[in-house]
């Protein structure tokens, strides 16, 4: 990883700019993906991408590089969502993430199925975007020759 943060002004003055909007759009994607392309892996990614270039761009000590050390703290959380949401499912007497047998007492069937893949969808973002940071910080604790520094 970048021990300093990149020194160009129009870099991080771009980064500024630039970061949020690719979050709001991985927002966008994950919640609207349902009814087109898109969906929980490719709004993880983008969620994940936004927080690599923070830290890249304002490196290690910036206010990015904290929230993204905040976002590891978060693994497997995605899983116990989803598995959560699927085992909820299966209590409902229905089958493993079969939405229209979770149990949400009075609501209709159609609410039911939309609040499921929501927050199934959910799970799959937060452990897409915890395993491309994670990525980041193993692949940055190795030297240049490839040996631990």
């Amino acid at each position: 990883m970048i021990n300093t943060p990149h020194d160009s002004v129009i870099v991080q003055s771009s980064g500024r700019f630039l970061i949020p909007l690719i979050q709001l759009f991985g927002l966008y994607v994950l919640f609207f993906g349902q009814y087109g392309p898109g969906g929980g892996f490719v709004g993880g990614v983008l969620l994940g991408a936004s927080l690599i270039a923070g830290l890249l761009i304002f490196g290690p000590d910036g206010t990015s590089s904290e929230t993204a050390r905040r976002v590891l703290k978060i693994d497997g959380f995605g899983l116990i969502i989803f598995a959560g949401i699927g085992g909820l499912c299966l209590i409902g007497g229905g089958e493993f993430l079969n939405y229209s047998s979770f149990s949400i007492p009075g609501i209709d069937d159609s609410t039911r199925r939309h609040v499921g893949i929501i927050v199934a969808q959910i799970g799959v973002a937060l452990d897409i975007a915890v395993a491309a940071v994670s990525i980041v910080y193993s692949l940055s604790d190795q030297g240049e020759d490839g040996s631990d520094a």
